[in-house]
């Protein structure tokens, strides 16, 4: 899977993946390969992802919006 997460000034993370993990508005979720189609609302929370490398990473956002379709995931952030 592919993931941009970004911010309107700057990409924060842009590469594969084999899990994210998302802090949404009505609890915690976790995307995988082939996941269906979704587009949610963040809060403040942490995005864990594992990079296809097998490295595990915690980016720390004050809320957002996810949109996830055909394996790539975009999360679009406002950050601490």
């Amino acid at each position: 899977m592919h993931l941009e997460i970004v911010t309107p000034e700057k990409t924060v993370f842009s590469g594969e993946v084999t899990l994210v993990q998302l802090p949404g508005e009505k609890g915690s979720f976790e995307i995988l390969h082939n996941h269906a189609p979704i587009i949610s609302s963040l809060k403040a929370g942490t995005v864990k992802y594992i990079t296809k490398e097998g490295i595990t990473k915690n980016v720390e956002i004050n809320g957002g919006v996810v949109e996830s379709r055909s394996n790539n995931i975009v999360v679009l952030g406002e950050f601490i």
